[in-house]
């Protein structure tokens, strides 16, 4: 719970940003929402309720929402930002004027800038270039979050003041803040993993078993901390909230967008029409192509995205991203204990051996 009042400003009017505001009002801070929907504002200010995205969840009567940046904005200690990944920068560039360096600035995005492959923190660093920055990210579906259902999610900064005051305003009963100092792993969990909320959501409308989707996740983690690794992240946070966790939650429910887009196209909607019936933004599609590029650019093996990103942007049937489960290479299982390259080399020897022996090849 807050120790003391705090004034805390959400940018975002979707229904993770106004569960947070909620969630900050019942810990008594002073919270105001800022929204571009000024019908929207007047029925949160008016009836406590937010009809398009949360439409059965009683907010906080102490939240008041409001279209003006300058209202919301002024005299905040802390700035909630829960826009999505496309219009993040130009409102924090529309809000600026009145940041300041003594607030502490936290992203709950999880989604990459395509001008330069950003992470939100990263645009926020680049845009104000303050000291006390954070990321919020994890197994947090909203819609249960607004049932008050036990939740977890992880504050990740390098800097201990943010870290401590996001979960002193946000720390209840039934939302639980755990702490990561790795800002740049627990960032890219929240972005990658919805690439393979797609996937799984594919995979289960084509009907996969549970073998299938046990096998699906697990190599989503190895895939997913290949790529943090090689972009400098700490493998181990995949171990926690911002990795297994949201990926666990985001591949296996029909609440995760990601996942119910990847289902639409599993039952043979086009993407068009995928996200056309969804109404909302899923982020995992944009990330898809974003990350694809940047893992070639790299030279990170990535099979599933790649196989995904076949199907959504080049036509590939739905049902051929399950040959990429199956002719991916039989490879290490934990890579950061026996190396990728280990095993491949044993294969070669091992080749290399039975031509010998046989004085011909065979498998």
């Amino acid at each position: 719970m807050a120790e003391q009042q705090s004034n805390v400003a959400v940018l975002g009017g979707g229904s993770f940003g106004t569960a947070l505001a909620s969630i900050a009002a019942d810990n008594g801070a002073n919270v105001r929402q800022w929204l571009r929907d000024e019908a929207l504002v007047a029925q949160i200010n008016r009836e406590h309720r937010n009809g398009r995205y949360l439409p059965d969840y009683a907010i906080n009567p102490a939240v008041t929402a409001s279209t003006d940046l300058k209202t919301v904005l002024t005299g905040a200690e802390l700035v909630l930002i829960a826009i999505p990944s496309k219009a993040f920068r130009s409102v924090v560039q529309a809000a600026k004027p009145w940041l300041s360096p003594e607030q502490i600035l936290v992203s709950t995005t999880k989604g990459i800038e395509q001008d330069g492959f950003l992470l939100m923190s990263q645009v926020l660093e680049q845009e104000t270039g303050f000291p006390h920055i954070g990321v919020i990210a994890g197994p947090n579906l909203a819609s249960e979050i607004a049932d008050k259902q036990l939740t977890a999610t992880v504050i990740a900064s390098a800097d201990a003041l943010t870290r401590t005051r996001v979960q002193q305003v946000l720390g209840c009963r039934y939302f639980r803040v755990y702490a990561s100092n790795d800002r740049h792993g627990v960032e890219l969990g929240g972005a990658l993993k919805n690439i393979y909320a797609i996937a799984a959501g594919m995979a289960a409308a084509l009907g996969m078993g549970e073998n299938t989707r046990s096998m699906l996740m697990t190599r989503a983690l190895a895939e997913m901390s290949r790529f943090a690794v090689a972009q400098g992240a700490n493998p181990m946070t995949f171990l926690g909230l911002a990795g297994v966790g949201d990926l666990i939650v985001t591949c296996s429910s029909n609440l995760s967008r990601n996942y119910r887009v990847g289902h639409a196209l599993g039952t043979g909607l086009s993407l068009e029409e995928a996200v056309a019936a969804l109404g909302q933004v899923a982020e995992g599609v944009n990330t898809v192509k974003l990350v694809c590029a940047k893992a070639r650019e790299m030279g990170v093996y990535m099979p599933l995205a790649e196989g995904l990103n076949r199907v959504l942007f080049e036509g590939v049937p739905a049902e051929d991203m399950a040959g990429t489960l199956m002719m991916g290479e039989q490879s290490s299982d934990v890579e950061f204990i026996l190396p990728r390259e280990a095993v491949q080399q044993a294969h070669r020897e091992q080749a290399h051996q039975d031509q010998q022996g046989s004085g011909g090849s065979h498998e």
